[in-house]
Parts: C-alpha cells; structure tokens; sequence
C-alpha cells in the first residue's frame, strides 16, 4: 500500500482559492495550484488522521508492521492481521512480563495462537532444617509444551515456538519445546 498518490483524493485545503484575488481568475495559476494540490493532498490527508495511524486497531497493516518495531515487538507477515494488531497493543504488557511463565505463555498465546504448559526447572534450592541435607539441584530445563488453540492452514512449528522461548528464557536454562496435537478442549484423561 501506499499514501503516496492516491487518484482522484480532493484537497481540503485547495492552493487555488489561497491566491490573491489576482489570481483567481488567471488559468493557468488556477492549473498550476491544482497540481499542487493532487500532489499534497495524501500528505495532508496522512497529517489530518495521524492520530490514527499510531493505533494499532486503526492503522493500516503495512504500518502496524513499523509499530512493531517501534516497541520492540517482532510480528512477521505470516501471522493474521487481528493477531499482529493485538500483539502491538499490548506490547508494553508483554515487556512488563517477559521473563515470567506468565509472559511466555501470553506471548506465545497472541503470537502463535497456542496454549502454553511452561514447566521451569531453574530455580534455588534450600533446606528448611539447619545444617540439613540440601535438595537435589534444579534441572536447569525449561520445558515448553504447546497446543494450538485454534485451527490454522498453517501449523505451528517447533522452530516458532523456540525462536519466541529463547527471546524470553534466560540465558542459563536450556530450552525444550514438546508440540501437543489437538485443542485443549480434547485433552486425554
């Protein structure tokens, strides 16, 4: 898409009608404005709905992709578009959370459309007793196991999944992604 030259777009602030009234009657000043104005009319048409264009919910999609940027947030152009959308509005409440099970499982949620069972094995261990025999170790295993909740022509595949896991795991577990068939609503037993 573009807002560079759209055809037959009026400007609402024609240069003809800001001339002297010298002008006013002269054609070829009358023509000359008129290019002008078929050439400045997206521009101000793109200024007089600005406003729009940084909501998520509004913007056109070529531009919801820039805001992606702009907050930090990756969507690609093979996700659908309601999703991209949502996953820009609430990019500041996906930022607040990252790192968390919580965060994980709402990114991979509105990114993939997917159910999240995050299992963390990282962690510290003590002992309730003093001088006591310290728990085993943590496994220092983050295990991911997803389940589409929804239906798509495309299926979610582990690569996804890990791409998004290891933007938010920290750097000292080890990430696993097991993909779980069905929807959540069919679970077994």
């Amino acid at each position: 898409m573009t807002r560079a030259a759209v055809p037959g777009l009026a400007s609402r602030y024609p240069i003809g009608e800001l001339l002297p009234a010298l002008y006013a009657d002269d054609d070829l000043a009358q023509r000359f404005t008129a290019g002008l104005d078929t050439v400045l009319a997206p521009v101000l048409s793109t200024l007089d709905n600005l406003p729009a264009y940084f909501d998520p919910g509004l913007a056109p999609a070529d531009f919801v992709d820039w805001l992606s940027s702009w907050v930090g947030i990756g969507t690609g152009p093979d996700q659908p578009d309601e999703l991209r959308r949502a996953v820009v509005a609430r990019a500041v409440e996906l930022h607040r959370w990252r790192g968390t099970r919580r965060g994980l499982a709402e990114s991979l949620r509105l990114r993939l459309g997917v159910e999240a069972e995050i299992i963390d094995g990282g962690g510290a261990t003590w002992s309730t007793e003093p001088n006591g025999e310290l728990p085993p170790p943590p496994s220092g295993e983050l295990l991911v196991r997803v389940r589409p909740l929804r239906t798509s022509p495309a299926p979610v595949t582990e690569t996804q999944v890990l791409d998004i896991v290891r933007a938010s795991c920290p750097v000292h577990l080890t990430c696993r992604v097991e993909l779980l068939p069905g929807r959540p609503d069919h679970r077994e037993g």
